[in-house]
């Protein structure tokens, strides 16, 4: 994999003072030095002291980025929203894990980015999850094709330049049309799983616009200013509006027309770090979400046509 870039200061530098301003890290410029890589000013192998100047092209040979091994191969397909030299971003089903765990080993969806890469033979065989998901939360995931697109991409969460939006169906209806859900959470005591509210916990940020009203539920557009776990189910479930089907955080999940937390990733955007543009991506509402939302529009014309 090749990076180029053009200098355009008209301050002569030394390419290492250069490959800063490129947030090129001392880590993978080890990398580069001691494990195949090259850097070259102008075409020709250099070091980090070389000075460089206005004009001048400078080119960042990442090394190959052998498989983990430890990471089983899984032939499930993947359906691809996007995909570039830099970047492939997917479209997670609900009941499908983000990594491998205890409990979970193949099929994640590590497992099968790990399955298209290798069938696609990749230069790059390392697998970069820059984004995840909970297990029963659908839609868009994003992963890295190298380590540095995958730092860049950290470093945009980092300054909350990669916006992640969501859909989701809580219970009741509510007051207001819009807000911001500034309510810390930490880990529950007694559980390794769940998260609450609770004043010792970390600065969490959610905010939400409502999209549709029906009988007793509502669909909001969410979108993340923190990215704590469980954040929309604890927030929602703690403003007295759980999200519908979620067996962790709404006691009347049973009761729900859905078998999972009604939650999809549907958006996210971010500027390219290679090459500048805006770029947005959308995973469509998967189907069961879809059958939830026309069960509940149906409910809203039958209850309209009775109280006229």
């Amino acid at each position: 994999m090749k990076i180029e870039w053009t200098v355009t200061s008209q301050t002569p530098m030394t390419l290492k003072s250069f490959l800063k301003t490129k947030r090129i890290s001392k880590r993978l410029l080890a990398k580069v030095k001691f494990q195949g890589g090259r850097l070259e000013v102008n075409r020709e192998l250099c070091r980090v002291r070389k000075q460089v100047s206005e004009g001048d092209i400078v080119t960042l040979c990442l090394p190959d980025e052998p498989a983990n091994d430890h990471l089983k191969i899984s032939d499930q397909e993947i359906t691809v929203l996007f995909e570039d030299e830099h970047f492939l971003i997917v479209d997670k089903p609900s009941n499908v894990p983000s990594v491998p765990s205890s409990l979970y080993s193949n099929h994640t969806m590590a497992n099968r980015v790990k399955g298209y890469i290798e069938k696609e033979d990749y230069r790059h065989k390392t697998i970069h999850i820059v984004t995840r998901l909970d297990k029963d939360t659908s839609g868009v995931m994003i992963f890295a094709k190298h380590g540095l697109a995958h730092s860049y991409l950290d470093q945009l969460l980092k300054e909350k330049e990669l916006y992640k939006e969501y859909i989701a169906f809580v219970e009741g209806k509510l007051e207001k049309s819009s807000d911001l859900i500034d309510r810390p959470i930490g880990r529950m005591e007694d559980s390794i799983i769940k998260r609450q509210v609770t004043a010792s916990g970390k600065p969490s940020l959610t905010e939400y616009w409502v999209q549709k009203r029906y009988p007793e539920t509502t669909q909001v557009k969410v979108q993340l200013h923190t990215g704590r776990t469980h954040q929309i189910r604890v927030h929602f479930s703690d403003i007295g509006h759980a999200l519908l089907g979620d067996a962790l955080y709404n006691l009347k999940s049973a009761e729900n027309r859905i078998d999972r937390q009604a939650l999809h990733c549907n958006r996210v955007r971010f500027d390219h770090p290679f090459t500048g543009e805006g770029l947005s991506v959308e995973a469509p509402l998967p189907d069961d979400l879809t059958r939830l939302s026309s069960q509940l529009e149906s409910m809203s014309s039958e209850e309209k046509k009775q109280t006229k």
